[in-house]
């Protein structure tokens, strides 16, 4: 990754493009933390905003999934658009369903700009399925420029995962091997993942431009703990273990429970003043054989009810209050492109324990600004949920070192650097 001067913000102003940007199977502005909505929705939508800040006009084009929802919506701020086209049953649908509407979505997208007379100058599509539909896009449109993002690779999930309903069907990796080669740039958001997609996709480095997502600085800050702990569900006078994401096997929150059995073990005194917070998901609703629901039983099973608590999903207002008044987060995934989640964590001040896997072994340093640990090793997870809890001066090193490293990754860092490297070339052609 190109080192990034954290006073730097571009060195010119943007044309007047109009940037039509593909995020078919997730909204922006869907609540965070439920299904299939994480790390690609914030940066959506939060790049977009930043995008906008800089003169550039944005339509995020995403499906219609809720009745009586408006067309257009102006969430995001001056100069941004959330179109939402109809495309299949308007409520949320499997993403193995939601592939069966595209021409249907390419349908609505074509005939909104037909009947509003506008016109794109380039096509940003986030996550393989938008990537076919920007490439159906351009031949209904002509030559546009696409710029794709995907977020996730099949390739890489099915390497961790367990079992076959975690493995990405074959449609999946045919379609993102036949994204990599129509689009005319890739973003990739560490150095590993272009070497995946040059090794796993056999994608042209020359089409590749690494640059990493942002942060919203403004949002995620430090913040005093007392206030932030009254803020939220949080028990004042405790330590507080957070993870918050999306409730799936890949998330790997089976073994942050198995760590905290440990702990119990080994070091009771220091659990006995602590809790553990899931934030994710959706606890009133999930079905007994979910993986929400396979986790509360393993929290019974292990013993755990009087200390982890699942909190369910939470929006973006609050998100910054649960990070600010946690002594830690935990993100024990077994695969993660890049880890948003983290990114977040540590603008707000606050050390993060990750699996050493995928974006998550670039973000965070270990000893510097938390801890790597093996995927899938609740013993050495513990250990070091362990040094943590018993250090407060380490916490607090940790903390500031995370801060510090985090202003890096503003986002007007990383739009600038978006337009210069990747908008420009190719519009200025």
């Amino acid at each position: 990754m190109k080192s990034m001067a954290p006073t730097f913000f571009g060195s010119s102003f943007a044309p007047p493009w109009r940037i039509a940007v593909l995020s078919y199977h997730t909204s922006p502005l869907a609540a965070l933390g439920g299904d299939k909505t994480g790390g690609m929705n914030v940066y959506v939508r939060d790049f977009s905003r930043v995008l906008a800040q800089q003169g550039i006009q944005v339509d995020i084009f995403t499906r219609l999934y809720e009745q009586d929802a408006p067309l257009i919506r102006h969430d995001l701020g001056a100069g941004v658009r959330v179109i939402q086209i109809a495309a299949g049953p308007r409520r949320a649908v499997p993403v193995g369903e939601v592939g069966c509407y595209l021409d249907e979505f390419v349908t609505g997208v074509a005939a909104f700009a037909e009947a509003t007379d506008v016109r794109y100058d380039l096509l940003h599509s986030h996550y393989w399925l938008s990537g076919l539909i920007a490439e159906k896009l351009r031949a209904h449109w002509g030559p546009l420029p696409i710029v794709q993002m995907f977020h996730t690779l099949g390739h890489l999930k099915n390497q961790v995962a367990r079992t076959p309903q975690e493995l990405a069907p074959a449609d999946r990796l045919a379609g993102e091997r036949h994204v990599v080669q129509i689009a005319d740039r890739l973003i990739a958001a560490t150095t590993a993942e272009e070497a995946q997609l040059v090794e796993l996709y056999d994608a042209d480095p020359r089409k590749i431009v690494v640059i990493p997502p942002g942060v919203d600085l403004q949002r995620f800050r430090r913040l005093e703990k007392q206030q932030a702990q009254a803020a939220t569900q949080l028990a004042p006078m405790r330590s507080h273990i957070l993870f918050t994401g999306r409730i799936e096997p890949l998330k790997g929150v089976d073994i942050l429970l198995e760590a905290t059995a440990l702990l119990r073990k080994k070091r009771p005194d220091l659990l006995a003043e602590a809790c553990v917070t899931i934030v994710g998901g959706d606890p009133q609703r999930a079905p007994a054989d979910s993986e929400l629901g396979r986790l509360r039983a393993l929290r019974c099973t292990l013993d755990l009810c009087d200390v982890v608590g699942f909190v369910g999903a939470k929006d973006q207002e609050q998100l910054p209050y649960y990070f600010a008044a946690a002594d830690m987060v935990v993100m024990p995934s077994h695969y993660e492109s890049f880890g948003m989640v983290a990114l977040e964590a540590m603008a707000s001040g606050t050390p993060v324990i990750a699996s050493e896997v995928g974006g998550l072994a670039h973000l965070v340093q270990d000893g510097q600004t938390g801890f790597h640990v093996p995927p899938r090793d609740p013993a050495a997870l513990a250990a070091r949920m362990s040094d943590l809890l018993a250090d407060d001066d380490l916490r607090r090193q940790l903390g500031d070192q995370a801060s510090r490293h985090a202003r890096q990754y503003d986002w007007r860092n990383i739009v600038c650097r978006m337009i210069d490297e990747v908008y420009r070339p190719l519009l200025q052609k």
